[in-house]
């Protein structure tokens, strides 16, 4: 965060260092007041039941007071515009326990700053303008064309799937009947060397006989 406030800017700053509270605890206050205007913080503050309260209340006072002395400021129009707190040094400490041991203890301080300003205030002038950008809306009969036109592709496609599938049959009957002709040729060269065989046997029968 800027600890440094320019010479011209509408804010104060006021900050307390060394604060014997942990950061954590006191950030929880803290972030009740911010964006808040003064007197509805003094009113946060006021009925929040916890320890950090007090520093804090102190530190928004001491940066109305900054604003009002130093800066000319009207404490009506002010509000927190920031507020922070940095972690100090820790303290360590021990105490002894069973056994001749001794454990350490974390005493940890923090530093609170508060600035508090007028908001900045926008003229209307001033304020972007959005550019609004409207959608192009289609005729009605360009829809009519162009459902036609999706509906002459979609047929296109089925006559071109009818077609390759008709195609595929064909390619797989002729590739069957293929197959099968030569098992045939190969069936009537079998039958033939059969009925020579007989015929040598009953040959060789018929001399055995005589």
């Amino acid at each position: 965060m800027a600890r440094n406030i320019a010479p011209d800017a509408q804010e104060a700053i006021a900050t307390a260092r060394f604060i014997r509270m942990s950061p954590t605890k006191v950030r929880q206050v803290v972030d009740l007041i911010r964006g808040r205007h003064v007197d509805e913080a003094k009113q946060v503050l006021a009925f929040t039941q916890r320890g950090a309260t007090l520093p804090v209340r102190k530190v928004l006072e001491s940066a109305i007071a900054n604003a009002e002395h130093n800066r000319s400021l009207a404490a009506d129009e002010l509000f927190v515009a920031r507020a922070w707190v940095d972690e100090g040094p820790t303290l360590r400490r021990f105490r002894p326990r069973a056994m001749g041991r001794a454990t350490r203890i974390n005493k940890r301080t923090c530093h609170i700053s508060v600035v508090v300003g007028r908001p900045e205030e926008v003229a209307p002038a001033e304020r972007p303008t959005r550019k609004t950008t409207r959608r192009k809306t289609s005729s009605p009969g360009k829809k009519t064309t162009a459902k036609k036109t999706t509906a002459k592709k979609t047929t296109a496609k089925k006559t071109t799937a009818a077609a390759k599938k008709t195609t595929a049959k064909k390619t797989t009957a002729k590739k069957a009947a293929a197959k099968k002709a030569p098992a045939k040729k190969a069936a009537a060269k079998k039958a033939p060397a059969k009925k020579s065989a007989a015929r040598k046997t009953t040959a060789k029968k018929a001399t055995a006989r005589r």
